[in-house]
């Protein structure tokens, strides 16, 4: 009987490739595999063994490699999450000398523009993960807590230039986060029908938001950022 190209049990080359580079080809491909059926059928209506089928991986090298299907749904949230921040941070670079609103919003659209680069990414990011373990809840706070050291950062970098006056910007940071989690849910699920809303809507609202929440000397400079499009 013919093996699945994963299934050589030493640790000789096998195809050109050593074990260890098997195991994250194997990795990849169940990646890959988790974002097309978790985006598409949903994370609980899809089996390890469909995984493994959709992968081209047997189900011994899941678990030797994944352990299980909640962190191979922790990794695949893991690589979209480290792109979107990187495009987060870049963002904030290009526009550091910017205002603090522009800052804040412009680093959440580079953000958005990878978690909802389709209605995969988007499902699995801010609608497969809610409610799955406490593992992956314990996961979600630490994103959280993420976001918001960057937002409480720019907030009080915005105080040193005169941008906004000192407060609580930790519950800035996470009322900003919420809304964001919401607004990308609905894009998922929008709960009126005759109502979709795009990338753009939410960037425009996130922008109002934040302008209001930051408001001090900057407001009536900056208005909702328009023209926003998203591939």
């Amino acid at each position: 009987m013919a093996r699945r190209d994963d299934e050589s049990r030493d640790g000789r080359n096998y195809g050109g490739l050593s074990k260890e580079q098997r195991v994250v080809q194997r990795q990849a491909r169940l990646v890959d595999a988790a974002l097309e059926l978790f985006g598409t059928q949903g994370y609980a209506a899809t089996s390890i063994e469909r995984l493994c089928a959709v992968a081209n991986v047997s189900t011994r090298s899941f678990y030797e490699d994944m352990g299980s299907r909640e962190a191979l749904l922790i990794a695949l949230v893991n690589r979209q999450t480290t792109r979107a921040v990187d495009a987060a941070l870049q963002a904030l670079e290009r526009t550091r000398d910017e205002s603090l609103s522009t800052r804040v919003v412009e680093s959440f659209h580079a953000y958005l523009a990878v978690t909802c680069r389709d209605q995969r990414t988007a499902r699995v990011h801010y609608v497969e993960v809610v409610g799955v373990s406490q593992a992956v809840e314990e996961w979600r706070r630490e994103q959280r807590r993420l976001l918001s050291a960057l937002l409480i950062h720019e907030a009080e970098r915005g105080v040193g230039r005169g941008e906004t006056t000192p407060r609580r910007f930790d519950l800035f940071a996470l009322a900003v986060i919420g809304a964001v989690n919401s607004l990308a849910q609905e894009l998922v699920q929008t709960t009126l029908p005759d109502a979709p809303i795009s990338l753009d809507e939410i960037c425009d609202e996130i922008a109002y938001f934040v302008s209001s929440g930051l408001a001090c000397s900057e407001v009536g400079r900056h208005s909702p950022r328009q023209g926003v499009r998203v591939s």
